[in-house]
């Protein structure tokens, strides 16, 4: 199994230089084989449809609409969301043609009386070019980072890390990611 998980990562990390700087048309999300059952059909698609409405909010520079993405009680490591939108109007005034990438490598769904939380395994980047220099640039990368959503009556949204990790998280990935 310990072989598995590096080969996991290998893999993560082989689709995120890959894709270094992605085309404006490249989807934000991916799912990987075999990572979907029947039984997770909708909510991966709910999933994907949160992350696309970030993704288009990040194209479009419009930091009141990624903000929905982002619970209120929203907690990352301390990061607290306000945090966040700080780190964002940085990244917007440093960098164009922001975009990410996406490939979840594991879902798990628990629910709780009437919440329900998504912990997604995934691998990406966010990307985009530097207004000074004109270069394109990583702005950030993840690998096997696990992204912690609830769903509200409305869409999922971001939650961060409130709850602690999953137990099977080795403490070794421990996320350093806060905007995706």
């Amino acid at each position: 199994m310990k072989a598995y998980g590096i080969i996991i990562l290998l893999v993560g990390m082989a689709l995120v230089s890959r894709c270094h700087h992605p085309t404006p048309s490249a989807a934000a999300v991916e799912i990987a084989p075999g990572v979907v059952t029947p039984a997770d059909g909708t909510i991966v698609k709910e999933l994907v449809s949160a992350f696309d409405r970030a993704e288009v909010a990040v194209q479009h520079v419009d930091l009141d609409a990624l903000m929905l993405f982002y619970e209120k009680g929203y907690n990352y490591h301390g990061l607290k969301r306000s945090d966040v939108r700080r780190v964002w109007t940085e990244v917007f005034s440093h960098y164009r043609q922001i975009m990410s990438r996406h490939l979840f490598t594991e879902l798990k769904v628990v629910r709780d009386g009437s919440t329900t939380k998504a912990f997604v395994t995934c691998t990406g980047g966010l990307y985009g070019t530097d207004k000074e220099s004109g270069k394109a640039v990583t702005i950030d990368s993840w690998v096997g980072e696990v992204h912690f959503l609830v769903k509200d009556q409305k869409a999922w949204k971001f939650l961060g890390n409130v709850g602690g990790t999953l137990p099977e998280v080795p403490p070794t990935s421990a996320p350093h990611h806060p905007l995706f």
